[in-house]
């Protein structure tokens, strides 16, 4: 057996800079977890010390008082359809548009490149009177369709590149073998694309979960139907002076509160 190379210099920089920005990312969610068992006195201590006691009762207040359940159940379900509708469309186009040659091939996969540079602020104006239009307003089902949207153009842009790079010869000797197209991109060309369809899942799923303006012109209108980004907005702004900073830390576990 051939002995596996040495890394290089370039190799140890590589992985030292990784952890070092593994540590970056990890501390400050470390820090702002085990600061919402701390009380005032001890949050505004050593920055370093441990909480005294195992206090649970800020995560009451932040669940009931707060109603950061109902802000994270409504997170929930709008990512996971999102997710979901992005991943089904946008693999199946990309899979057409990198593995087949039609009239109007580039023209599509161009089109969908094109809207990624896109910005979103242009279209919040139009994209409120539309939806709007059609009945969707202030409802999970519009803001779903318009996830599922936005998140297309990098999903198909991604995708598409890997497709292509998967041997021909299988999709070629399951179709010898009587399989249509749609169990060929089922049950052999997407169990390959395995890696590549996590990767762009994961994307999807922190570029829905984190995202604000979407959610605030679109929900704005019904409390009830708010998402996490936009429950921590308003309990930062009726907050005020208030000093309940472990019930602060304990809504703010995750990326939404930045």
């Amino acid at each position: 057996m051939r002995e596996r190379p040495k890394p290089g210099v370039l190799s140890g920089l590589s992985h030292m800079a990784l952890a070092v920005w593994a540590l970056l990312i990890i501390l400050p969610l470390l820090w702002t977890f085990l600061a919402s068992f701390k009380n005032n006195t001890e949050i505004f201590g050593d920055p370093l010390q441990l909480p005294g006691e195992l206090r649970l009762d800020a995560w009451g207040r932040a669940w009931d008082t707060a109603h950061i359940g109902r802000y994270m159940l409504n997170t929930v379900i709008v990512v996971f359809f999102g997710t979901a509708g992005t991943m089904v469309f946008g693999s199946m186009a990309a899979y057409v548009l990198a593995r087949f040659s039609f009239a109007g091939n580039r023209l599509i996969y161009y089109y969908f490149v094109a809207g990624l540079a896109f910005p979103v602020f242009l279209a919040l104006g139009p994209l409120f009177f539309v939806v709007r239009q059609v009945g969707l307003l202030n409802s999970h089902v519009g803001l779903v369709l318009v996830y599922i949207a936005y998140s297309l153009p990098f999903t198909v842009f991604f995708l598409a590149a890997f497709f292509r790079t998967l041997p021909e010869a299988v999709a070629e000797a399951a179709m010898i073998d009587g399989a249509s197209h749609t169990r060929t991109f089922l049950q052999i060309m997407v169990p390959m694309a395995r890696p590549g369809l996590v990767s762009i899942t994961i994307f999807n799923v922190l570029g829905q979960w984190n995202q604000y303006l979407l959610p605030l012109v679109l929900l704005a209108g019904d409390p009830d139907t708010w998402v996490l980004t936009q429950g921590i907005a308003r309990i930062s702004t009726l907050a005020g002076y208030e000093a309940d900073w472990p019930a602060l830390f304990a809504r703010c576990p995750s990326r939404s509160c930045r």
